[in-house]
């Protein structure tokens, strides 16, 4: 297998953790400005040039959710990602989806204000985006009180997804004291041996995140 992704990018993570959770054997394909070559080959699969990009033998799988399914199906490990139990399933994929579109969405938002010229600059966005990431931060600090991992007991696709959502959106908007319970399965994410390799690989790049990173993590 090949994965086209790079070291930085939250979504390329939410795989990453899966493909190390597993002990899945792939070839990372970097994609950056040294291997224009790869990068066309990325193109080639994916025109609208998105990562990750999974490619296993004729097989191309897109999209992060879709790649750990997939791994989940065709790649058998001891480890499950997507749980057995229908219940279950249905509620870690619930959470992929919030993790994914009110946490990663909203902090994304205002990441990307800042690669704005000074002119063109959202405020009334990025304010939404934060009130939308504090809405978040308290339903998650709810939801997690019981559970170990976001969706139970178990790790989950549900965490990976988690994984790279709160760690960035607490770079872009911190998630403080106000929110313990999340605070502290936000610190447990961080050291899961999976998500602490990826967090490693991506930190010769901290320098990119375009509001600054914070001296932490």
């Amino acid at each position: 297998m090949q994965l086209y992704a790079h070291p930085f990018s939250s979504y390329c993570q939410k795989v990453l953790i899966a493909l190390y959770e597993t002990a899945t054997p792939f070839t990372y394909r970097l994609l950056g400005p040294d291997d224009p070559a790869t990068g066309a080959e990325w193109a080639k699969l994916w025109p609208l040039k998105r990562m990750p990009v999974l490619v296993d033998g004729s097989r191309t799988v897109l999209e992060s959710s879709s790649i750990i399914e997939y791994l989940d199906r065709r790649h058998t490990a001891e480890q499950k990602l997507v749980p057995a139990d229908a219940d279950t399933a249905l509620e870690a994929r619930t959470m992929v989806r919030i993790f994914d579109n009110y946490v990663m969405t909203p902090m994304q938002k205002i990441v990307l204000d800042h690669l704005r010229p000074p002119t063109e600059r959202d405020a009334y966005g990025v304010k939404q985006a934060r009130e939308m990431l504090d809405t978040a931060y308290g339903w998650l600090d709810g939801k997690l009180a019981k559970r170990e991992w976001a969706a139970g007991d178990t790790f989950s696709l549900a965490d990976c997804s988690a994984a790279p959502s709160l760690f960035y959106a607490d770079w872009a908007h911190e998630i403080g004291m106000r929110f313990p319970t999340l605070k502290a399965y936000r610190a447990r994410l961080l050291a899961r041996p999976s998500f602490a390799r990826c967090a490693e690989e991506a930190r010769p790049y901290r320098k990119n995140f375009p509001p600054g990173a914070p001296d932490r993590d």
